[in-house]
């Protein structure tokens, strides 16, 4: 009789063995199979920016001083999450099973002025050549080369104590403000390979074995088409003072631009590359000729990015070593197996990738995509409802309580000096209509003055 069932869900596909110890419970195992990647090149991450403190609101207790006046400590900020482009890491896969980034909040304020502590920013180390968009596919940031940051999520400031109130007409002021909560956003991360070269064909034409051979790569081979599923990169050795990385692209077939297949995740590592390899079969068991492999190529990348046309290339025919006898090629001939034209391919290789890395002047920074905010905006929800939006409009309402009367006036002066009276007065508000700004919720009266 079983006295404790314990259910374990494991990935799709996997192997499961059960194991039981004499009279003893089961153990389950399993075996991941071979086709799980450890490469991705797409993945959702969502951040949260840490939370401010609140402020405090305390007031001088000291023997001998009368009156002593408000002392309480503003709250500390929380922490942002930051991406970083790191050299280190070669694909998305951190994200994968675990999308989930958050920074630490900041702590309150405490009497005695003293501040609280600033949460830590959270530091999320991606890819060089890593693309973050918004759910709407809008590109937000680009992080090409290491050390590229770019702030994914915004901590929120933490609140002013009350002795932040204090002035000639608020001697002894009893509200604080509260921490303002961090950002909290859904992004999706792509990575575009950054290679030198890039290694294109129809299935297997013979890209995987020309990469093992002029590289220390080991990418798997088989004679089958898409053997490769994964882009695969490799360090070539040009001279002992020139390297170059070349990048095994995954077969394309035709619609691949349309996203046909795997098409678009394959042609997308295409986009950075500085010079195309175009490798055409020349023991096509299906007798496509090469000028028709290469129009099929050339069609794909075109309508995909037509610029792509215009990058320099470099048309070289595969499998030379069993070149089927009704084929013509008269360009360049090679065989990764037999070895046939190796050297030659990698020095024309090298000199292309050195002419284009001298004409290309290459950014000095990241280019950051996301637009700035306006400070303050309103939004018509309907003829009676108008949402204020804007970082500082939500600060000017967070006050711990705004029950009190002298915290409403210093609330009322606070939204009227950042414009928000104004900006509702061209919205179209009139007295009586809701205004909401961030929790708070409220009948909007004009302004005699």
């Amino acid at each position: 009789m079983l006295s404790a069932i314990r259910f374990v869900s494991f990935p799709p596909h996997s192997r499961v063995h059960l194991l039981r110890w004499p009279n003893g419970p089961y153990l389950a195992s399993a075996t991941y199979p071979w086709w799980v990647s450890s490469f991705v090149d797409e993945s959702g991450l969502h951040v949260k920016a840490g939370d401010g403190g609140a402020g405090c609101v305390a007031m001088r207790r000291e023997a001998h001083v009368a009156k002593g006046g408000p002392n309480g400590g503003d709250g500390g900020d929380g922490g942002s999450v930051w991406l970083v482009a790191d050299h280190n890491v070669a694909s998305l896969l951190a994200f994968r099973d675990f999308p989930h980034r958050r920074a630490e909040n900041g702590t309150h304020g405490q009497g005695k002025d003293k501040h609280g502590k600033a949460g830590a920013d959270a530091i999320v180390a991606v890819p060089e050549g890593t693309v973050v968009k918004d759910h709407d596919g809008n590109v937000l940031a680009d992080l090409v080369t290491h050390g590229d940051r770019w702030m994914a999520a915004r901590g929120g400031e933490g609140g002013q104590g009350n002795a932040r109130f204090l002035s000639n007409k608020r001697r002894s002021p009893n509200w604080a403000e509260q921490g303002e909560v961090g950002e909290e956003i859904w992004y999706k991360l792509e990575l575009r390979l950054m290679a030198d070269v890039a290694i294109i064909g129809l299935p297997n034409v013979g890209k995987s074995t020309l990469i093992s051979r002029i590289s220390a790569a080991k990418p798997k081979i088989a004679d089958y088409q898409f053997t490769t599923l994964e882009p695969n990169l490799g360090v070539v050795r040009v001279t002992d003072n020139q390297e170059i990385v070349v990048a095994d692209i995954p077969g394309l077939i035709e619609g691949a631009s349309d996203g046909k297949g795997l098409g678009h995740q394959f042609l997308r590592h295409v986009e950075r590359a500085r010079v195309l390899l175009v490798l055409l079969d020349l023991a096509a068991y299906d007798m496509v000729s090469p000028s028709d492999q290469l129009d099929v190529l050339l069609k794909e990348l075109g309508n995909y990015q037509p610029d792509l046309l215009e990058r320099p290339r470099l048309v070289v025919g595969s499998r030379a070593d069993v070149q089927h006898p009704d084929v013509e090629w008269d360009g360049m001939r090679i065989s990764a197996v037999a070895g046939i034209g190796l050297d030659e391919l990698v020095g024309k290789l090298g000199t292309m990738v050195s002419e284009v890395r001298e004409a290309i002047v290459e950014p000095t920074g990241m280019v950051v995509h996301r637009p700035v905010a306006d400070a303050v905006s309103v939004e018509k929800i309907d003829d009676h409802t108008f949402i204020v939006l804007g970082r500082a409009a939500r600060r000017a309402v967070a006050i711990n309580d705004l029950t009190n009367i002298d915290a409403m006036h210093y609330v009322r002066e606070k939204l009227k000096g950042i414009g928000v009276n104004r900006a509702l007065r061209r919205a179209g508000a009139r007295d009586g209509d809701t205004v909401q700004i961030g929790e708070l919720e409220f009948d909007y009266e004009e302004d005699d003055a």
